[in-house]
C-alpha cells in the first residue's frame, strides 16, 4: 500500500508536523514554517519535500522537478536513491 503524503513526517522519531495552511492571499512565511522543522535534518526535510511535491504532481517527475527548481536528472537521481533506501515513490497517475 503506497504511503500517503498528505501529512509531513520528518523521520521515525519526529512528531507529525501540523499541516501548513495553503492560502493564495497569505502564504505562510518562513518564520511560521521554520519552527516546525527545527530538530529535523536537512536531508530528511529535503526528502519529504521531494516526495510530497512528487505526490502533489501525481508522480509527474518533470513537473515536480520544475516546481522545486531541480533538473529532471537530479530529480531522477534523488528518486533512485530514495527508492534504494526503501521509500515508497509516488507513481505517475
Amino acid at each position: 500500500m503506497p504511503r500517503e503524503y498528505s501529512d509531513l513526517y520528518l523521520g521515525v522519531d519526529c512528531v507529525p508536523v501540523p499541516e501548513i495552511p495553503q492560502s493564495e492571499s497569505h502564504p505562510p512565511s518562513p518564520h511560521e514554517i521554520v519552527p516546525m522543522l527545527i530538530g529535523s535534518t536537512v536531508e530528511a526535510i529535503e526528502r519529504e519535500l521531494v516526495l510530497q511535491t512528487l505526490a502533489r504532481c501525481h508522480g509527474n517527475r518533470t513537473h515536480a522537478a520544475n516546481m522545486l527548481g531541480l533538473s529532471v536528472r537530479t530529480m531522477r537521481n534523488k528518486i533512485r536513491q530514495y527508492a534504494t533506501d526503501g521509500a515508497d515513490i509516488p507513481r505517475h497517475s
